[in-house]
Protein backbone atom coordinates (compact mmCIF):
# COMPACT_ATOMS: atom_id res chain seq x y z
CA UNK A 1 0.00 0.00 0.00
CA UNK A 2 1.01 3.59 -0.54
CA UNK A 3 2.25 5.39 2.57
CA UNK A 4 1.37 8.79 3.87
CA UNK A 5 3.95 11.48 3.32
CA UNK A 6 6.66 11.60 6.03
CA UNK A 7 5.54 15.12 6.96
CA UNK A 8 2.58 13.54 8.74
CA UNK A 9 5.07 12.57 11.44
CA UNK A 10 5.08 16.26 12.34
CA UNK A 11 1.39 16.04 13.18
CA UNK A 12 1.30 13.75 16.18
CA UNK A 13 -0.95 14.57 19.11
CA UNK A 14 0.33 17.71 20.83
CA UNK A 15 1.29 17.66 24.49
CA UNK A 16 -1.57 20.06 25.18
CA UNK A 17 -4.21 17.78 23.68
CA UNK A 18 -2.57 14.79 25.32
CA UNK A 19 -2.64 16.28 28.82
CA UNK A 20 -6.18 17.59 28.36
CA UNK A 21 -7.32 14.12 27.31
CA UNK A 22 -5.67 12.61 30.39
CA UNK A 23 -7.27 15.29 32.57
CA UNK A 24 -10.73 14.31 31.34
CA UNK A 25 -9.95 10.61 31.65
CA UNK A 26 -8.76 10.91 35.26
CA UNK A 27 -11.03 13.69 36.50
CA UNK A 28 -8.07 16.04 36.94
CA UNK A 29 -8.10 19.82 37.18
CA UNK A 30 -6.62 21.06 33.93
CA UNK A 31 -3.93 23.67 34.53
CA UNK A 32 -2.18 22.43 31.39
CA UNK A 33 -3.89 23.61 28.21
CA UNK A 34 -4.49 27.36 28.01
CA UNK A 35 -8.22 27.78 27.55
CA UNK A 36 -10.32 29.83 29.99
CA UNK A 37 -12.90 28.26 32.28
CA UNK A 38 -15.17 31.30 32.15
CA UNK A 39 -17.40 32.12 29.14
CA UNK A 40 -16.84 34.99 26.69
CA UNK A 41 -18.26 38.38 27.74
CA UNK A 42 -21.99 38.90 27.26
CA UNK A 43 -21.47 41.68 24.70
CA UNK A 44 -19.57 39.25 22.46
CA UNK A 45 -22.18 36.52 22.79
CA UNK A 46 -24.97 38.96 22.01
CA UNK A 47 -23.11 40.23 18.94
CA UNK A 48 -22.79 36.66 17.67
CA UNK A 49 -26.50 36.01 18.10
CA UNK A 50 -27.26 39.11 16.07
CA UNK A 51 -24.82 38.10 13.33
CA UNK A 52 -26.07 34.53 12.85
CA UNK A 53 -28.67 34.56 10.12
CA UNK A 54 -27.36 37.84 8.75
CA UNK A 55 -23.66 37.31 8.03
CA UNK A 56 -23.45 33.65 7.06
CA UNK A 57 -21.75 33.32 3.69
CA UNK A 58 -18.13 33.43 2.55
CA UNK A 59 -16.14 36.52 3.33
CA UNK A 60 -13.09 37.55 1.28
CA UNK A 61 -10.02 35.51 2.29
CA UNK A 62 -8.45 38.73 3.56
CA UNK A 63 -11.32 39.09 6.02
CA UNK A 64 -14.66 40.79 6.63
CA UNK A 65 -14.12 44.49 5.87
CA UNK A 66 -15.75 45.69 9.08
CA UNK A 67 -13.50 43.42 11.18
CA UNK A 68 -10.36 44.57 9.37
CA UNK A 69 -11.44 48.14 10.12
CA UNK A 70 -12.12 47.34 13.79
CA UNK A 71 -8.72 45.69 14.24
CA UNK A 72 -7.00 48.56 12.44
CA UNK A 73 -8.74 51.18 14.54
CA UNK A 74 -7.93 49.33 17.76
CA UNK A 75 -4.25 48.92 16.90
CA UNK A 76 -3.64 52.17 15.05
CA UNK A 77 -2.85 51.12 11.49
CA UNK A 78 -4.48 51.03 8.06
CA UNK A 79 -7.19 48.40 7.39
CA UNK A 80 -5.32 47.57 4.18
CA UNK A 81 -2.57 46.02 6.33
CA UNK A 82 -4.87 43.60 8.21
CA UNK A 83 -5.55 39.96 7.27
CA UNK A 84 -8.18 38.01 9.24
CA UNK A 85 -7.37 34.35 9.92
CA UNK A 86 -8.83 31.25 11.57
CA UNK A 87 -7.11 31.96 14.86
CA UNK A 88 -3.49 32.69 15.65
CA UNK A 89 -2.41 29.21 14.55
CA UNK A 90 -3.55 29.73 10.97
CA UNK A 91 -2.00 33.19 11.01
CA UNK A 92 1.36 31.65 11.89
CA UNK A 93 0.91 28.95 9.24
CA UNK A 94 0.09 31.51 6.56
CA UNK A 95 3.19 33.49 7.47
CA UNK A 96 5.39 30.39 7.40
CA UNK A 97 4.11 29.62 3.89
CA UNK A 98 4.56 33.26 2.84
CA UNK A 99 8.00 34.02 4.25
CA UNK A 100 10.25 30.97 4.04
CA UNK A 101 10.83 27.70 2.25
CA UNK A 102 13.39 24.98 1.46
CA UNK A 103 16.93 25.96 2.38
CA UNK A 104 15.85 28.75 4.72
CA UNK A 105 16.39 28.90 8.47
CA UNK A 106 14.02 30.39 11.04
CA UNK A 107 15.49 31.48 14.35
CA UNK A 108 13.29 31.12 17.42
CA UNK A 109 13.71 30.83 21.17
CA UNK A 110 13.51 27.83 23.46
CA UNK A 111 11.26 27.19 25.29
CA UNK A 112 9.01 27.50 22.24
CA UNK A 113 5.30 27.25 21.46
CA UNK A 114 4.60 23.86 19.90
CA UNK A 115 3.27 24.93 16.47
CA UNK A 116 6.36 26.90 15.49
CA UNK A 117 8.66 24.01 14.58
CA UNK A 118 6.26 21.83 12.56
CA UNK A 119 4.98 24.85 10.66
CA UNK A 120 8.53 25.83 9.72
CA UNK A 121 9.36 22.30 8.59
CA UNK A 122 6.13 21.89 6.62
CA UNK A 123 7.17 25.03 4.74
CA UNK A 124 10.53 23.36 4.07
CA UNK A 125 12.59 25.55 6.40
CA UNK A 126 14.76 24.51 9.31
CA UNK A 127 14.19 25.91 12.82
CA UNK A 128 17.26 27.14 14.70
CA UNK A 129 16.73 27.29 18.45
CA UNK A 130 18.24 29.83 20.84
CA UNK A 131 17.74 28.98 24.53
CA UNK A 132 16.44 31.67 26.85
CA UNK A 133 18.52 32.33 29.95
CA UNK A 134 16.86 31.36 33.24
CA UNK A 135 18.20 32.89 36.43
CA UNK A 136 15.58 34.41 38.73
CA UNK A 137 13.72 35.39 35.55
CA UNK A 138 13.61 34.56 31.84
CA UNK A 139 15.94 36.66 29.69
CA UNK A 140 16.95 36.86 26.04
CA UNK A 141 20.49 35.68 25.36
CA UNK A 142 21.30 38.33 22.75
CA UNK A 143 24.85 37.12 21.95
CA UNK A 144 23.48 33.61 21.35
CA UNK A 145 20.74 35.07 19.16
CA UNK A 146 23.29 36.90 17.04
CA UNK A 147 25.45 33.77 16.71
CA UNK A 148 22.43 31.80 15.47
CA UNK A 149 21.91 34.07 12.46
CA UNK A 150 23.50 32.85 9.23
CA UNK A 151 23.27 33.68 5.54
CA UNK A 152 20.39 31.18 5.37
CA UNK A 153 18.34 32.89 8.07
CA UNK A 154 15.10 34.24 6.68
CA UNK A 155 13.14 35.29 9.76
CA UNK A 156 13.04 35.64 13.54
CA UNK A 157 9.96 34.13 15.19
CA UNK A 158 9.15 35.66 18.58
CA UNK A 159 6.29 35.70 21.08
CA UNK A 160 5.57 38.67 23.35
CA UNK A 161 4.13 38.25 25.97
CA UNK A 162 5.89 34.94 25.88
CA UNK A 163 4.21 31.54 25.88
CA UNK A 164 5.24 29.43 27.80
CA UNK A 165 7.37 31.58 30.12
CA UNK A 166 4.99 34.50 30.74
CA UNK A 167 7.91 36.88 30.26
CA UNK A 168 7.80 40.17 28.37
CA UNK A 169 10.68 41.64 26.36
CA UNK A 170 12.29 44.70 27.89
CA UNK A 171 12.64 47.74 25.65
CA UNK A 172 16.38 47.08 25.41
CA UNK A 173 15.78 43.47 24.34
CA UNK A 174 13.18 44.51 21.77
CA UNK A 175 15.37 47.25 20.30
CA UNK A 176 18.38 44.94 20.04
CA UNK A 177 16.31 42.22 18.36
CA UNK A 178 15.04 44.73 15.82
CA UNK A 179 18.57 46.04 15.26
CA UNK A 180 19.75 42.50 14.47
CA UNK A 181 16.86 42.00 12.05
CA UNK A 182 17.73 45.22 10.24
CA UNK A 183 21.43 44.41 10.16
CA UNK A 184 20.79 41.02 8.55
CA UNK A 185 17.68 42.07 6.56
CA UNK A 186 15.37 39.58 8.27
CA UNK A 187 11.62 39.40 8.65
CA UNK A 188 10.24 39.33 12.19
CA UNK A 189 7.11 37.37 13.07
CA UNK A 190 5.87 38.71 16.40
CA UNK A 191 3.27 36.45 18.01
CA UNK A 192 1.37 38.89 20.23
CA UNK A 193 -1.84 36.99 20.95
CA UNK A 194 -1.56 37.93 24.66
CA UNK A 195 -1.04 41.61 23.88
CA UNK A 196 -3.76 42.78 26.30
CA UNK A 197 -2.84 40.39 29.10
CA UNK A 198 0.02 41.89 31.12
CA UNK A 199 0.68 42.72 34.76
CA UNK A 200 2.99 45.72 34.55
CA UNK A 201 3.79 48.21 31.79
CA UNK A 202 2.21 47.32 28.42
CA UNK A 203 4.44 45.10 26.27
CA UNK A 204 6.37 46.78 23.48
CA UNK A 205 4.78 46.15 20.10
CA UNK A 206 7.64 45.22 17.80
CA UNK A 207 5.73 46.55 14.82
CA UNK A 208 6.10 50.05 16.21
CA UNK A 209 9.88 49.65 16.18
CA UNK A 210 10.15 48.21 12.65
CA UNK A 211 6.90 48.49 10.69
CA UNK A 212 8.67 47.67 7.43
CA UNK A 213 9.67 44.14 8.50
CA UNK A 214 7.40 43.00 11.36
CA UNK A 215 4.37 40.76 10.89
CA UNK A 216 2.22 40.78 14.03
CA UNK A 217 -0.13 37.93 14.95
CA UNK A 218 -3.15 38.68 17.14
CA UNK A 219 -6.09 36.74 18.54
CA UNK A 220 -9.65 37.65 19.43
CA UNK A 221 -9.86 34.29 21.17
CA UNK A 222 -7.24 35.32 23.73
CA UNK A 223 -8.51 38.88 24.10
CA UNK A 224 -12.18 37.97 24.44
CA UNK A 225 -12.02 34.61 26.22
CA UNK A 226 -13.29 32.71 23.17
CA UNK A 227 -10.41 30.49 22.08
CA UNK A 228 -12.70 28.10 20.19
CA UNK A 229 -14.04 30.84 17.92
CA UNK A 230 -10.79 30.83 15.93
CA UNK A 231 -10.70 34.48 14.93
CA UNK A 232 -7.19 35.89 14.61
CA UNK A 233 -5.34 38.40 12.49
CA UNK A 234 -2.06 39.34 10.89
CA UNK A 235 -0.77 42.91 10.73
CA UNK A 236 1.54 43.11 7.75
CA UNK A 237 4.13 45.65 6.61
CA UNK A 238 2.55 48.11 4.17
CA UNK A 239 1.41 46.58 0.89
CA UNK A 240 1.89 42.90 1.77
CA UNK A 241 -1.55 41.92 3.09
CA UNK A 242 -3.00 40.77 -0.28
CA UNK A 243 -0.14 38.31 -0.86
CA UNK A 244 -0.44 36.85 2.64
CA UNK A 245 -4.23 36.59 2.27
CA UNK A 246 -3.65 34.86 -1.05
CA UNK A 247 -1.68 32.14 0.77
CA UNK A 248 -4.23 31.55 3.52
CA UNK A 249 -7.10 31.17 1.06
CA UNK A 250 -5.73 27.68 0.31
CA UNK A 251 -6.22 26.53 3.89
CA UNK A 252 -9.51 27.71 5.42
CA UNK A 253 -10.36 30.31 2.72
CA UNK A 254 -12.12 32.43 5.35
CA UNK A 255 -12.91 32.41 9.05
CA UNK A 256 -16.46 31.89 10.33
CA UNK A 257 -18.40 34.85 8.93
CA UNK A 258 -20.84 35.51 11.80
CA UNK A 259 -18.03 35.26 14.35
CA UNK A 260 -15.97 37.76 12.36
CA UNK A 261 -18.95 40.13 12.47
CA UNK A 262 -19.38 39.56 16.20
CA UNK A 263 -15.72 40.30 16.93
CA UNK A 264 -15.92 43.44 14.76
CA UNK A 265 -18.76 44.68 16.95
CA UNK A 266 -17.12 43.59 20.20
CA UNK A 267 -13.61 45.03 19.82
CA UNK A 268 -14.59 48.70 20.27
CA UNK A 269 -16.95 47.76 23.11
CA UNK A 270 -14.16 45.91 24.91
CA UNK A 271 -11.91 48.96 24.63
CA UNK A 272 -14.60 51.48 25.59
CA UNK A 273 -15.91 49.52 28.59
CA UNK A 274 -12.49 48.70 30.03
CA UNK A 275 -12.89 44.97 29.50
CA UNK A 276 -9.16 44.36 29.08
CA UNK A 277 -8.34 46.15 32.32
CA UNK A 278 -10.93 44.02 34.13
CA UNK A 279 -9.42 40.93 32.53
CA UNK A 280 -5.91 41.91 33.68
CA UNK A 281 -7.14 42.49 37.23
CA UNK A 282 -8.96 39.16 37.30
CA UNK A 283 -5.99 37.24 35.94
CA UNK A 284 -3.67 39.11 38.27
CA UNK A 285 -5.60 37.78 41.26
CA UNK A 286 -5.48 34.24 39.87
CA UNK A 287 -1.78 34.55 39.10
CA UNK A 288 -1.05 35.67 42.65
CA UNK A 289 -3.19 32.87 44.10
CA UNK A 290 -1.31 30.23 42.13
CA UNK A 291 2.12 31.71 42.69
CA UNK A 292 1.65 32.19 46.43
CA UNK A 293 0.28 28.67 46.77
CA UNK A 294 3.25 27.15 44.95
CA UNK A 295 5.75 29.18 46.94
CA UNK A 296 4.07 28.14 50.18
CA UNK A 297 4.96 24.56 49.20
CA UNK A 298 8.59 25.62 48.86
CA UNK A 299 8.62 25.59 45.07
CA UNK A 300 10.57 28.06 42.96
CA UNK A 301 8.38 30.07 40.60
CA UNK A 302 9.15 32.63 37.91
CA UNK A 303 6.65 35.48 38.07
CA UNK A 304 4.98 36.11 34.70
CA UNK A 305 4.80 39.66 33.37
CA UNK A 306 2.15 38.69 30.81
CA UNK A 307 0.00 35.88 29.33
CA UNK A 308 -1.82 33.45 31.64
CA UNK A 309 1.06 31.06 32.12
CA UNK A 310 3.42 30.58 35.04
CA UNK A 311 6.57 28.47 35.05
CA UNK A 312 8.00 26.78 38.10
CA UNK A 313 10.51 24.11 39.10
CA UNK A 314 9.08 20.85 40.43
CA UNK A 315 12.05 18.48 40.58
CA UNK A 316 11.33 14.75 40.69
CA UNK A 317 7.77 15.19 39.48
CA UNK A 318 6.43 13.46 36.38
CA UNK A 319 3.54 15.30 34.75
CA UNK A 320 1.75 12.18 33.52
CA UNK A 321 2.00 10.55 36.94
CA UNK A 322 0.67 13.73 38.54
CA UNK A 323 -2.42 13.84 36.34
CA UNK A 324 -3.16 10.16 36.97
CA UNK A 325 -2.39 9.98 40.68
CA UNK A 326 -2.59 13.58 41.86
CA UNK A 327 -5.53 14.84 39.82
CA UNK A 328 -3.77 17.92 38.38
CA UNK A 329 -2.76 18.41 34.73
CA UNK A 330 0.26 20.58 33.92
CA UNK A 331 2.68 20.75 30.99
CA UNK A 332 6.24 19.41 31.44
CA UNK A 333 8.96 21.85 30.44
CA UNK A 334 10.57 19.24 28.18
CA UNK A 335 7.64 19.73 25.76
CA UNK A 336 8.97 23.21 24.95
CA UNK A 337 12.52 22.14 24.05
CA UNK A 338 13.88 20.22 21.08
CA UNK A 339 17.52 21.21 20.56
CA UNK A 340 18.61 22.20 24.09
CA UNK A 341 17.97 20.54 27.46
CA UNK A 342 15.09 21.92 29.49
CA UNK A 343 15.91 23.23 32.98
CA UNK A 344 15.51 20.33 35.41
CA UNK A 345 12.04 20.18 36.87
CA UNK A 346 10.57 22.92 34.67
CA UNK A 347 6.77 22.87 34.32
CA UNK A 348 4.14 25.28 33.02
CA UNK A 349 0.85 26.08 34.74
CA UNK A 350 -2.10 27.81 33.04
CA UNK A 351 -4.02 30.05 35.45
CA UNK A 352 -6.87 30.87 33.05
CA UNK A 353 -9.14 28.85 35.31
CA UNK A 354 -11.49 29.86 38.13
CA UNK A 355 -10.07 30.72 41.54
CA UNK A 356 -11.93 27.72 42.93
CA UNK A 357 -10.23 25.43 40.41
CA UNK A 358 -6.81 26.89 41.21
CA UNK A 359 -7.39 26.48 44.96
CA UNK A 360 -8.47 22.88 44.51
CA UNK A 361 -5.51 22.16 42.23
CA UNK A 362 -3.14 23.57 44.86
CA UNK A 363 -4.69 21.36 47.53
CA UNK A 364 -4.33 18.30 45.31
CA UNK A 365 -0.76 19.17 44.37
CA UNK A 366 0.25 19.73 47.98
CA UNK A 367 -1.30 16.43 49.03
CA UNK A 368 0.41 14.60 46.19
CA UNK A 369 3.82 16.08 46.98
CA UNK A 370 3.47 15.16 50.65
CA UNK A 371 2.59 11.59 49.67
CA UNK A 372 5.55 11.37 47.30
CA UNK A 373 8.01 12.72 49.87
CA UNK A 374 6.69 10.76 52.84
Amino acid sequence: MANLHPRTQLSKESIFSHMSRLAVQHGAINLGQGFPSNPPPAFLQEAARRAIGTVDQYTPPIGLPRLREAVAQDLGLAPEDVVITAGGTEALHALAESLYGPGDEVVMFEPYFDVYIPQARIAGAEPVMVPMRLTDRWEVDLPALERAITVRTRALLLTNPYNPTGSVFSRTEAEQIVALARQHDLWIISDEVYDELYFGPPPIRLRELAPERVFTVGSAGKRLEATGWRIGWILTPPGLAPQVAGMRQWSSFCSAAPLQAAVAEALPIARKEGFYQQLRESYGRRKDLLEQGLRAMGLQTFAPAGSYFLTALLPELDAETLVREGGVAIIPGSAFYIQNPAPKGLVRFAFCKTEAEIEQALERLEGYLKKVHS
